[in-house]
């Protein structure tokens, strides 16, 4: 993958998540576990951060920030561990892996009594390698006792009184080619408590007179936006098949990404072909690896300003439509143009794709999401082990994590990533890792007893 991704995710006092740790995350990544066991809560992280950054402005919600609106939606107040009383904070922390280099995106929550909002108690962002040399120095890393890497920039802990100060580096021009001036830190004043500086940082900075080739976070932050712009997140049962059949997809519009409910998914399959036509013979392609009688499928204009999709299938004269498909070949369209599409989001997040699809049609979704792991991010929760059979032969190169129960605290659960140690012997007597996940194997688990 070139690009941004997401590395690790390291959270503290989040909901019922034992997150110390963190939790790698390579190119394809399944999540086991039983209900309510946390799966959704690693994915929220994601998504909270995703729309604390490209959520809608200020202006369309009522004076509220996108930050505001996303920690409403990750749970509130809700979000602190129920062990602990308020004011308490959680903390979370995003790696990324941009183009080799790591950064690490520090939030602090501060979680207080019933009915006051929750603000930001703390922010950074830290180049974790790569780093100049001499500012390593001047510089202690605001995520604790470690010390080396420079800092972007760390909001609410200025020497002038905490939350609303910070500071960003500035990397001066060269002066001369023998020595080059050192890094140093910009000071800033009224930094808000309701607003990540990561979004905000152009605002804070408009009126310095430095230029945006001596801000250091603004090539990192580019990068992370466009990256975090692009994440789609999809859950089986948020798929709307009456509204997939029935939509009256509009001619015009650009939309390349199939939506949460999959309700736009012919006008994309339309789009996508016009942009590149190599897409329409793949997709139907792809469609036969599941509906072999399939002779071919098309979206195209259904009079003036409409879309429709049309199915021909051998033996048949007249065209099915979209309308008189089964439900789990509707699922699987939506899953064929989301992880064929040559358009793929930097990151695919697929709650339980298995939902309402055949157990013959596991092996062709499975390949379907490994192959777009060579092109992109994808993370796939599931119970299902007819799916996970076919993804035994990730367990080397794919992060495969079962979410236990912690035996400290029976109310937190522990994602571990699968020892592959410990089942070898059983997969060498040619046991799958649905085999095992079947019997309650401990070396797996995942069960909810």
């Amino acid at each position: 993958m070139n690009g941004v991704s997401v590395s690790r995710i390291i959270s503290k006092n989040y909901k019922n998540l034992r997150l110390e740790e963190g939790i790698d995350l390579g190119a394809l990544t399944v999540l086991i576990g039983a209900n309510g066991s946390g799966k959704s809560n690693v994915i929220s992280l994601l998504q909270f951060l995703q729309e604390s950054l490209i959520g809608p402005g200020v202006e369309d919600r009522r004076g509220r920030t996108n930050f505001e609106d996303a920690i409403f939606r990750l749970g509130g107040t809700r979000i602190l561990d129920a062990n602990l009383d308020a004011p308490a904070n959680v903390g979370i922390e995003f790696q990324f892996d941009i183009r080799g280099e790591r950064s690490t995106l520090g939030i602090e929550l501060l979680v207080q009594e019933p009915r006051r909002p929750i603000i930001l108690n703390r922010e950074f962002l830290v180049q974790e390698s790569n780093q100049p040399e001499g500012i390593e120095k001047q510089f202690a890393h605001p995520a604790g006792n470690r010390t080396g890497p420079p800092i972007y920039y760390s909001m609410h802990n200025g020497e002038d009184g905490g939350r609303g100060y910070g500071v960003v580096t500035i990397v001066p021009r060269e002066l001369d080619l023998v020595e080059a001036p050192l890094p140093f830190l910009l000071k800033i004043q009224d930094v808000p408590v309701n607003e990540l500086a990561l979004s905000a940082m152009p605002r804070f900075l408009e009126d310095t007179l430095y230029p945006s080739e001596m801000v250091a976070i603004y090539g990192p932050r580019g990068k992370i936006l466009d990256s975090s712009i692009t994440w789609k997140f999809y859950h089986a049962n948020n798929m709307n098949l009456e509204k997939i059949r029935l939509s009256d997809p509009k001619l015009g519009q650009s939309d390349t990404y199939v939506s949460p409910t999959g309700e736009n998914l012919a006008l994309v399959v339309f789009n996508l072909i016009q942009d590149e036509f190599e897409f329409d013979d793949l997709l139907n392609a792809t469609i036969k690896d599941f509906l072999p009688k399939l002779r071919r499928m098309r979206a195209l204009p259904l009079g003036r300003y409409a879309l429709t999709i049309e199915w021909y299938v051998e033996g048949c004269s007249e065209p099915f439509f979209l309308s008189e498909m089964s439900d789990g070949t509707v699922r699987m369209l939506c899953w064929a143009v989301i992880l064929h599409s040559p358009k793929l989001p930097r990151l695919i997040v697929i709650d339980e794709p298995e939902l309402g699809i055949h157990p013959a049609w596991m092996p062709i979704l499975a390949d379907w999401i490994k192959k777009a792991a060579h092109r992109t991010q994808v993370i796939v929760t599931t119970h299902s082990p007819d799916l996970l059979d076919h993804f035994t032969d990730q367990l080397d190169d794919g992060y495969v994590y079962v979410f236990q129960e912690d035996t400290e605290c029976q109310s937190h659960f522990n994602p571990k990533r699968l020892d592959c140690d410990n089942v070898s012997g059983w997969l060498e007597d040619g046991w799958q890792l649905g085999d095992l996940y079947r019997v309650g194997n401990p070396a797996v688990g995942g069960w909810p007893w």
